[in-house]
């Protein structure tokens, strides 16, 4: 038995040195594994950044239905986007999807809304009442404000205390130039089996306010780490390769010399 079994571990050696066994492995990894993307727009700035080279796990949410490299056809025709169905987003994923208007085009956004979900925006602030109800807002929302609407708590401006690249731009305003989906949206409760996508660039992102709530079946992955990252004047930003979405989103560390400076102004000052 144990010859048998190095026996077929030499002979996969072997397949795998081949040409053959070489495109397999690839083609392999490409569909049901990792997938290289690089992030094209400022749209999840400041979490990703342009020039962002990352690889996608493909099977966070399920076994996506594979697709031909560069022609983006499916190789197998007829499924609703996937062939073996798996967990859904959490709030506050990110979350790559191909574009709801042209499957051709991946898109990545924040999961900011399941499906029963409801969502409005006032004056530029999302707010969510979870489909599970008041109670799991009180309990999995500590520490956000909660707003009563006609007899509904709503959290305002979620995951933004986990998610630090989460922001407005302050020079973009209701000055009848931008669209009114910017400022004010919704209320609406997001359809089933589909999940309301938001650029954590809030003003500067293509998203589910435009376009609809995104089909479970589009969705591909999530980022898993940056492999490669180089800014518009092409340096490479070293800092941020290897690093997952999670890495990126913690605070700096202080210097020792800003830490020294803190404690001396503590000291001199008196604190209330």
């Amino acid at each position: 038995m144990k010859k048998k079994i190095v026996n077929g571990l030499h002979s996969a050696y072997r397949f795998s040195n081949t040409w053959t066994g070489t495109i397999i492995i690839v083609l392999f990894v490409i569909f049901f594994v990792a997938q290289a993307f690089r992030i094209p727009s400022g749209s999840m700035k400041d979490s990703l950044l342009v020039g962002d080279h990352l690889f996608a796990k493909k099977f966070a949410y399920g076994i996506s239905t594979p697709h031909i490299p560069f022609l983006e056809i499916p190789l197998i025709p007829g499924t609703d986007g996937h062939i073996i169905d798996g967990d859904e987003p959490k709030r506050g994923d990110i979350v790559i999807f191909r574009y709801p208007n042209n499957t051709q085009l991946h898109y990545v956004k924040r999961c900011v809304a399941l499906p029963g979900d409801e969502l409005f925006l006032m004056n530029k602030i999302l707010y969510i009442h979870p489909r599970e109800g008041d109670d799991y807002a009180r309990e999995m929302f500590k520490g956000y404000e909660l707003v009563e609407v006609e007899g509904k708590l709503w959290v305002k401006n979620p995951y933004a205390k986990e998610h630090h690249g989460i922001h407005n731009d302050e020079k973009i305003t209701d000055n009848g130039i931008f669209p009114m989906e910017l400022f004010n949206f919704g209320p609406i409760q997001v359809p089933e089996k589909q999940y309301f996508m938001m650029g954590d660039n809030r003003d500067h992102s293509n998203d589910s306010r435009f376009w609809g709530a995104v089909p479970y079946g589009l969705i591909e992955g999530t980022p898993w780490f940056v492999y490669f990252s180089m800014d518009a004047d092409y340096k490479v930003r070293w800092d941020r390769i290897g690093k997952t979405p999670y890495d990126l989103e913690q605070p700096e560390p202080l210097s020792r010399a800003v830490a020294e400076r803190i404690r001396e102004d503590a000291n001199d000052h008196e604190l209330y």
